[in-house]
């Protein structure tokens, strides 16, 4: 399917909120069917498949193929999307620009062999850094700091159009703003009708997103992560490993990946980012303004996530929440974080 009228696939997809629950006993017959199907591709017959630890919305398995380290992603939405080869196109082109991630040995999203699309990926042996963040062993300084510089040295990619990525690796709309305002009302309405806004907050952020309209005015986006965490980059404490996880680039603006950041760390990390991103790139015109403005925008769809896939309803096993902290804290921080970047985009608040 086309994601032309997708904004952020987790939540705007056909099947919303599919692969955001705990999955189920149907695992079994598709790591069956993943086998033979990893032994044809591959040629060989040795193939061994253990459940993989990711925490996205795609089933994945660790495997060795032939004696061979791997990591397997699968991706059997009732949409049959094939955003997977994009995305493996994705990881390459990062790569090449300087950025480590992981290398795509093979990648088939067509569902001819099987019913439903999977890649197989070099297997980085390092725990993602939200595993050292919640036991307080991450150097965030140093940690802050090499991420900005990343997002700052693949800013080096530009795409044509905006928003998500087609097969041509061209964005599906011609003008920013109109990818930034789509399914907007739809999330906004969402989170009033599950009375996680009010209808006077929804319209207060509506008008100040208006009265910022002009920041959507870009003649050219850059490359966005547009999932920027500390769960989509492996390493140890003080060392990045590789980024992983781009199925939700997009062509935007260069504020974007700082913003999301915010979603989750205070200003002392992002002054960090900051630091790194203004040491291989200038920050853009309007800056902090853009910040703000996307900070809010991905906060909207954060709580429409977060609403919707029952996050507030988790323990602080889930990999968002805080060790000794509960849903509730989930949901209170997301609120704050939200009505914060709106206050701060209507002051042109510093970090």
């Amino acid at each position: 399917m086309s994601r032309q009228d997708i904004y952020y696939w987790k939540c705007d997809r056909p099947a919303a909120f599919h692969g955001t629950q705990t999955r189920g006993a149907a695992d079994a017959q598709i790591e069956q069917q993943l086998r033979e199907v990893l032994q044809r591709h591959f040629v060989t017959q040795v193939v061994e498949l253990s459940t993989g630890i990711g925490q996205g919305n795609h089933l994945t398995w660790n495997a060795r193929v032939a004696g061979h380290p791997m990591f397997i992603r699968v991706e059997n939405g009732p949409e049959k999307d094939g955003h997977l080869a994009i995305e493996s196109a994705l990881l390459s082109r990062v790569r090449e620009s300087g950025v480590v991630t992981p290398r795509v040995y093979a990648c088939d999203a067509t569902r001819t062999r099987v019913p439903f699309a999977w890649q197989a990926m070099e297997r980085i042996s390092s725990p993602d850094l939200n595993h050292w963040f919640k036991q307080g062993r991450l150097d965030i300084p140093r940690i802050a700091f090499s991420i900005g510089a990343a997002v700052a040295q693949w800013q080096h990619i530009t795409l044509p159009g905006f928003g998500v990525l087609g097969e041509s690796m061209r964005g599906y709309h011609p003008a920013y703003a109109d990818y930034f305002h789509l399914r907007l009302d739809q999330h906004l309405s969402f989170l009033v009708s599950h009375h996680f806004l009010t209808p006077s907050q929804s319209a207060e952020i509506l008008v100040e997103i208006e009265n910022h309209r002009a920041l959507l005015d870009l003649d050219t986006g850059c490359f966005v992560h547009k999932d920027l965490a500390l769960w989509n980059i492996l390493g140890s404490e003080n060392e990045i490993a590789a980024f992983i996880d781009f199925d939700d680039a997009i062509s935007g603006d260069p504020m974007d990946d700082l913003s999301l950041l915010a979603c989750f760390h205070d200003d002392a990390f992002l002054r960090r980012a900051f630091e790194g991103y203004q040491s291989l790139r200038p920050l853009p015109a309007n800056h902090l303004r853009r910040f703000w403005l996307h900070l809010l925008r991905n906060m909207i769809v954060k709580s429409v996530i977060r609403v919707g896939a029952g996050y507030f309803d988790r323990d602080d096993g889930f990999f968002l929440i805080s060790s000794g902290t509960s849903g509730k804290s989930l949901r209170d921080f997301t609120l704050k974080k939200l009505f914060h970047a709106l206050h701060c985009l209507r002051a042109e608040a510093p970090l």
